[in-house]
């Protein structure tokens, strides 16, 4: 599927994690992980993907298999506001659409990007879109670092928690209350959102600049912010759960198992 218009591709990569370091240059059969990640989101309907990167290593690694890549600053707190200079150093237009695709995401379907991106091209009140899909284990629904969203009928997210919600009162003993189907609407699960976004460029740039959210800050979840200050959020439900992403050595490990394969 591809989306309705042009956008834009940005992958924010940074070079120091704790749990991985280096992480965006990490071998993954014979390419660096950021590679990986940019040639799968080229097959999605962007009409370029570019890599926000804050280290030049990662943007010799890039440009050495041809990924188009922009130095930005190192001192960003956030994803955000990479994207929000890579916004501008493209000198793109304020209703552009951008999808952020993070660069630890090495299996990234790009029908996902597609449909992201598409949200903003139908739904000119929605500032942002994202994804989610229903959640099966009741174990990732009482995770709290498994984050979990609520819709309304137009698909635009309620709130967004790394509680579990909507909570069920009178299921409250089960945590797989959903599969009971006692009291649940026909065809509802909980959703488990997917960290991937779509933002007009206009928003984007402006984005670092809103007070952070009190619920942001008790949550530890950025969009939380947009919420707060009355823009809204389109979701798109997939039919199942993303590839796994890169966070760990075991993560990093099992996806190389993967392509390897």
């Amino acid at each position: 599927m591809s989306a309705a218009a042009p956008f834009t591709v940005l992958i924010p990569a940074r070079l120091a994690s704790t749990r991985l370091p280096d992480k965006p240059l990490a071998d993954i059969a014979g390419l660096p992980m950021v590679v990986h990640v940019a040639r799968r989101a080229a097959q999605s309907g962007a009409r370029r993907c570019v890599v926000a990167a804050d280290d030049a290593r990662i943007i010799d690694a890039c440009l050495a298999h041809g990924v188009q890549a922009l130095l930005t600053r190192a001192d960003h707190a956030s994803g955000s506001d990479r994207l929000a200079e890579a916004c501008a150093l493209l000198g793109l237009a304020g209703d552009d659409i951008v999808v952020n695709v993070q660069g630890d995401e090495p299996l990234i379907d790009p029908r996902l990007i597609d449909a992201v991106a598409a949200l903003l091209h139908a739904r000119a009140d929605a500032s942002m879109g994202t994804a989610a899909h229903a959640m099966e284990s009741a174990a990732d629904f009482a995770n709290p670092n498994v984050v979990k969203v609520v819709l309304d009928a137009q698909g635009l997210a309620h709130y967004f928690s790394r509680a579990p919600i909507p909570h069920a009162r009178d299921h409250a003993a089960g945590s797989a209350w959903w599969r009971q189907g006692r009291g649940v609407p026909a065809g509802f699960a909980p959703l488990r959102h997917i960290g991937i976004y779509s933002y007009r460029a206009g928003f984007l740039r402006r984005f670092p600049e809103l007070p952070p959210a009190p619920t942001e800050q008790i949550e530890a979840l950025e969009q939380l912010r947009a919420l707060w200050h009355g823009h809204r959020i389109a979701v798109h439900v997939a039919a199942s759960a993303p590839g796994a992403g890169v966070d760990t050595p075991e993560d990093l490990e099992r996806v190389r198992a993967l392509l390897a394969a």
